[in-house]
């Protein structure tokens, strides 16, 4: 910026002279004529609006004129930038009516066309559930194992402490691939399992301990398909082997369980039960999460505040031992619950039917998420 002109000539600040003035509004008029979109408009702006513009740079002159000749420079610079910017303006306006009407046309649906496109498919809620519940697991630093569905006998039920007239092993409860292995050996002794154990018994084996490791996969039974059985369901089981665990820990981490598929506040409670692979075993039950146990006429709990959910317990010394792991040092728990029906408490499925009939329009609801 130049200093104080005390005996002011108009040639000596020539960015001030009309001439210049009006030179330089000519110019700016012209890029705004000249500009066909907005982004040609903005680089315009720029070079004539910006802070290095040439009436920008004319109007940082003003403060080196004496008093007298301020007032005068002013009006005629500000007068000069109010032109260009109102020149801007309405060019800009009628750029974005030409750009929206351009837009509406280019952009036009017409709605009365067939679509061409095919529905977009869906994962099953059954696989959503359980990608849920694994993730339930990852999060708490579990392992995530998965087994054949075709097990042997030995890990499906000698390794979890069945004994051999147990009556799961039945073919009234159990699907044989072959006829099962007699005293003599014959037969093939391979079953489609009837839980995931099996997973457990060949994770211990594979991985040793301390183990803590959560087993999804389909399971078979001879049950007949109904409301609320099917022959070919899904289940997720849990299994920790460490020092020192307890039913509290098995306790703390079924409620952790709980709270995360059915919301905050839903706990468990464990009954009294027997399984053969531990010991002491308990029932679970989850607290109601439709009227948390204050309704006495809920139709989900039937007014108990509770529903059963699964099974669960202490692993059996046997169970260690036949895996090679010394229950004199080594403690753990174990627990199993049905995927499929965790989905209907989660949604409100009533017929279980629903879920493998393979109409589109069930899986659709779910969409991606549960």
């Amino acid at each position: 910026m130049s200093g104080p002109n005390t005996n002011f000539d108009p040639v000596q600040v020539a960015a001030l002279e009309p001439e210049a003035i009006e030179a330089n509004v000519a110019a700016a008029l012209e890029a705004v004529a000249a500009a066909g979109s907005l982004e040609e408009l903005k680089v315009a702006r720029t070079a004539h609006q910006g802070d290095k513009s040439p009436l920008a740079l004319a109007n940082r002159e003003i403060g080196a004129l004496p008093p007298s000749a301020k007032a005068e420079a002013g009006k005629r610079v500000g007068a000069a930038r109010a032109r260009v910017a109102a020149a801007f303006a309405a060019r800009q306006a009628e750029l974005e009516a030409e750009r929206d009407e351009r837009i509406l046309v280019e952009e036009a649906v017409d709605v009365t066309l067939p679509t061409g496109r095919r529905p977009l498919g869906r994962r099953h809620p059954i696989e959503l559930m359980a990608t849920r519940i694994t993730d339930i697991f990852v999060g708490m630093g579990w392992e995530i194992a998965e087994g054949p569905e075709i097990e042997a006998e030995w890990f499906n039920f000698d390794a979890l402490n069945f004994d051999a007239d147990h009556p799961a092993r039945q073919m009234q409860d159990t699907f044989y691939v072959a006829n099962p292995a007699d005293e003599s050996g014959e037969g093939s002794g391979l079953v489609l399992r009837t839980h995931t154990s099996p997973v457990q018994a060949r994770a211990l084996l594979e991985r040793g301990v301390p183990l803590y490791v959560a087993c999804p996969g389909r399971v078979f039974r001879t049950d007949d398909l109904d409301a609320t059985h099917m022959p070919a369901f899904h289940q997720v089981e849990g299994l920790a082997i460490d020092e020192g665990l307890t039913m509290a820990h098995l306790k703390g981490t079924l409620d952790r369980l709980a709270s995360e598929i059915f919301g905050e506040g839903i706990t468990t409670r464990l009954r009294p039960a027997f399984f053969p692979f531990t010991e002491p075993s308990a029932e679970m039950d989850l607290r109601c999460f439709v009227c948390r146990g204050e309704d006495a006429e809920c139709r989900t709990c039937k007014g108990m505040g509770w529903i059963e959910w699964g099974g669960c317990g202490m692993v059996n010394h046997n169970v260690l031992r036949a895996t090679g792991v010394d229950p004199d040092v080594y403690s753990g728990f174990a627990f199993g619950m049905g995927i499929d029906r965790a989905l209907m408490f989660r949604t409100g499925v009533s017929d279980m039917r629903d879920m493998i009939e393979g109409d589109v329009r069930f899986n659709a609801q779910f969409g991606m998420e549960i």
